[in-house]
């Protein structure tokens, strides 16, 4: 790591999505201005800076300072007030206006702005409302420094800093030094370690209960990661002791206050109670959810009107020209009268003949059907083996990675009478949830795949657990 210290010349590039900053630094006894970059929310052309941080070197644009961490100080010179005045920064004050006020106060122009604020307008321009102006952007601006100063003091990086303030703005001091664990939870990227160390910078006592919860629900997110929708509440204590290094008690406090707060469920494993299954609650909700809107659409009436069936199974062979197999001429037939089927089975058992049939029925019978699929492979093999447009289950239900969720629920429900999902074991806990929710009452659902596959990435195994 390098130190190195500077007056900032001026800003070539800022990015707002994530504070990336290209600016120039004018070094003390260097003729070149320095090129630094990184994640530098806050800094103004004309501010005294200390950067640490490393040299690398560009193909395109040459040697840049790449900035880890910063501190501002306020400029000392003449020039320096002129160019952080000018800057923009102060609203009610531009380079002319700016030039002014340096040429009356001097030296003494920041503090005049900052503690004899009614002098301004002894400037020419400048009169009460442009004062009052000037004075309420100085007070802003000075709050995101003393933020960024504070947080950058306890271990946290420029580009954390920057996330911070936008989520928290005035108060991220108060929020961080009650409970930083918050930021694991609230700010995308802040995971439970990078908290951790924050609270370890500000002397949170390790065994605190609001680290054991914070830790509990990162245990619990780990083990999502690895297929888990729940995990034995002893075999847990066991895994969050080892990786918190705190007392049993503490995570049996933890565990409690947190189902108190409906941040976990509590289910019993045995008829005794003696072993209980912790759930985080969207995989709660999910889970159960799941088990819910199956019996549901089991249960509600369907709306397919009755087929004969040797009639219906002589008329789709002669269509399509082939002669099912008996367990194949039975997949067809409970498909028009099961309001949920599944059809499993290894590769070469016929899955993809059922549903052409199934298929080649419904459209004489003028039903809407969907097909889809978890990936978009996945789809697009489904499309190619049964000439029918099938789609990936996101773009079925319309997910927005803006808005961060599915179009597609029970308020704005699919229109279908039959929705078929092809590799099914391949759908997790979630997105089965999601899919059932914008599934109408009416409709049919026929899950397709082979339970020998691998299973989801996600948490559950959706497909074994229903069979």
């Amino acid at each position: 790591m390098s130190i190195i210290h500077g007056l900032l010349e001026k800003i070539s590039y800022h990015n707002e999505e994530n504070d990336f900053v290209v600016a120039k630094l004018r070094e003390k006894d260097k003729r070149e201005l320095t090129t630094i970059v990184g994640n530098l929310s806050g800094i103004n052309p004309g501010e005294s800076l200390k950067l640490t941080g490393n040299w690398v070197h560009n193909k395109k644009f040459g040697e840049q300072f790449q900035v880890e961490t910063f501190e501002v100080t306020i400029p000392a010179t003449l020039l320096g007030i002129q160019k952080y005045l000018a800057s923009g920064l102060i609203k009610g004050i531009g380079p002319i206006m700016s030039e002014r006020i340096v040429e009356k106060f001097g030296l003494d122009t920041l503090e005049v702005i900052e503690k004899k604020s009614k002098r301004l307008s002894e400037v020419e321009g400048i009169g009460p409302k442009r004062i009052s102006m000037i004075k309420k952007t100085w007070e802003e601006q000075k709050e995101i420094k003393e933020i960024m100063i504070f947080l950058q003091g306890h271990g946290v990086s420029a580009s954390y800093s920057a996330k911070i303030y936008k989520q928290y703005g005035n108060q991220s001091i108060e929020i961080v030094k009650e409970n930083p664990y918050r930021l694991a939870h609230d700010i995308y990227g802040t995971g439970f370690i990078t908290a951790d160390k924050i609270a370890q910078h500000l002397g949170i006592d390790q065994n605190s209960l609001i680290r054991a919860k914070a830790g509990l629900l990162y245990v619990l997110n780990q083990l999502t990661e690895e297929g888990h929708v729940y995990y034995p509440e002893n075999q847990l204590t066991h895994k969050a002791r080892e990786i918190l290094h705190v007392d049993e008690e503490i995570i049996f406090q933890a565990i409690k206050e947190l189902s108190k707060e409906k941040e976990l469920f509590l289910e019993d494993l045995e008829p005794e109670g003696n072993l209980r299954a912790v759930f985080l609650a969207p995989l709660y909700v999910a889970e159960t959810g799941v088990a819910r809107r199956l019996m549901n659409l089991k249960e509600s009436p369907s709306t397919i009107r009755p087929i004969h069936p040797e009639k219906a199974i002589e008329w789709v062979q002669q269509k399509l020209g082939i002669e099912l197999a008996r367990k194949q001429e039975e997949a067809v037939l409970l498909a028009a009268t099961s309001k949920v089927l599944i059809i499993t089975g290894g590769p070469g058992t016929g899955k993809t003949t059922i549903i052409t049939a199934i298929l080649r029925i419904f459209q004489q019978l003028k039903l809407r059907v969907l097909l889809a699929a978890p990936t978009g492979r996945a789809a697009k093999r489904m499309n190619e083996a049964t000439g029918w447009g099938a789609k990936t289950i996101h773009r079925l239900l319309e997910y927005s990675p803006h808005k961060g969720g599915f179009k597609k629920d029970q308020d704005d429900p699919l229109e279908a009478d039959v929705v078929i999902i092809d590799e099914t074991s391949m759908v997790d806990t979630l997105l089965m949830h999601h899919l059932l929710k914008a599934i109408p009452p009416h409709a049919h659902l026929i899950l397709v795949g082979d339970v020998d596959q691998l299973p989801s990435v996600g948490p559950g195994n959706v497909l074994k657990d229903i069979i």
